[in-house]
């Protein structure tokens, strides 16, 4: 028998967060079929529910490492013209991650990991911009052992995470997005950190469960070179297979000038992929009041209650500085007191502390109110 959790997950994905409509073309990307079988079948029966048709994009890390090894510019032209044609007929996509090994491609050249996201892009920006999206993790084994629990712990906290009450974020971080679009200068204090920039006249955009889950940020972008100052991200990253830790940034009118890691050369390496990747796509504000610790998968870490995320790479079109890159590198800084606190000051006026906020509107984001 079908876990009902899997079921009320998969209800959720399908009328919520892609609200799928009759006659509308949803993809299923799966990753992990072996895991991710039963949420498949679940999805697939809930858009016919909702009256839409399910196609289906099965994928697995260990074969595109394969792939990645020995992949040319031709093949992935080839690639992107019939994967766009695809993501071009599609109303909505639901994309499930589940690996075995989060460090699979980490011996695949980084110039081969460059091409691909340079010549995929134009499929990324056609469902990010133009399809109604949601992607998620799946709980398995490695994902358990990331957060350093059993499996079946894990998959409660994974339940409790990815089906709280989103109706009631999205309420509660009304005042924030106002005070947000109101807001000129931002600057961000903590140990080893000093940075400001400015997000005068920029949109503020919650997720509040209709885009990743689990989800519980807000997020708009930095004036593109308005960046200036330091920030030291204590959360460590897994970028295309290889765990950056320790990592500094230091910028100057938008640009990343220094950058530093437990391997400087590789992450600077990355940063020069593209013009657009020494500058910042994005500026977001995590709130999900469950997620306390990092277990190194962004879509966990960056939602976590007291942190912030400062993006190197491209934005996102409904917040957009004008930065356009083929990367994207969500890179969490958490500023709860447990972790060495912070602030976050609007306009010179303290918004949170330690990761608490402080306003009186704006305590309804605080992790007992939310819960």
């Amino acid at each position: 028998m079908m876990d009902k959790r899997i079921e009320q997950l998969a209800h959720n994905l399908v009328t919520f967060s892609t609200n799928v409509q009759k006659g509308e073309k949803v993809l299923i990307n799966a990753g992990g079929i072996e895991d991710t079988r039963d949420l498949v079948k679940a999805l697939v029966r809930e858009v016919y529910k909702a009256g839409g048709f399910p196609y289906l994009k099965l994928t697995d890390s260990s074969i595109n490492r394969e792939i990645l090894m020995g992949v040319s510019k031709e093949q992935l032209e080839f690639q992107n013209d019939y994967e766009l044609y695809q993501m071009k007929g599609m109303d909505a996509y639901i994309g499930i991650g589940c690996s075995d090994n989060a460090s699979e491609l980490s011996d695949v050249p980084s110039d081969n990991i460059s091409l691909q996201s340079s010549v995929l892009r134009p499929v990324l920006r056609e469902r990010v911009d133009n399809s109604k999206w949601v992607i998620l993790r799946y709980p398995n084994g490695s994902m358990a052992q990331s957060a350093k629990m059993s499996k079946d712990a894990f998959e409660d906290y994974f339940f409790d995470v990815c089906c709280l009450d989103y109706s009631k974020m999205a309420k509660a971080v009304e005042p924030l997005k106002e005070l947000m679009e109101k807001t000129d200068k931002v600057t961000i204090k903590g140990p080893d950190t000093d940075l400001t920039f400015s997000i005068k006249g920029m949109n503020a955009i919650p997720c509040c469960g209709n885009m990743n889950i689990p989800d519980g940020e807000i997020y708009t972008a930095p004036i593109k070179d308005s960046v200036n100052g330091t920030i030291s991200y204590n959360t460590k990253s897994d970028h295309l297979g290889f765990i950056y830790e320790n990592i500094k940034l230091t910028f100057k009118d938008g640009k990343i000038v220094e950058a530093t890691s437990n391997n400087s050369e590789r992450m600077n390496g990355v940063f020069d992929m593209d013009e657009g990747a020494r500058y910042v796509g994005e500026f977001a504000i995590g709130i999900n009041p469950f997620i306390n610790e990092p277990m190194l998968d962004t879509l966990f870490d960056e939602k976590i209650a007291g942190s912030i995320h400062f993006t190197p790479g491209c934005c996102y079109e409904d917040a957009d500085n004008g930065n356009k890159s083929s990367l994207h590198w969500d890179l969490v800084l958490i500023q709860t007191e447990k972790k060495g606190g912070g602030e976050i000051y609007f306009d010179d006026v303290l918004i949170r502390k330690n990761g608490v906020f402080v306003p009186e509107e704006l305590k309804g984001l605080n992790p007992e109110n939310l819960k």
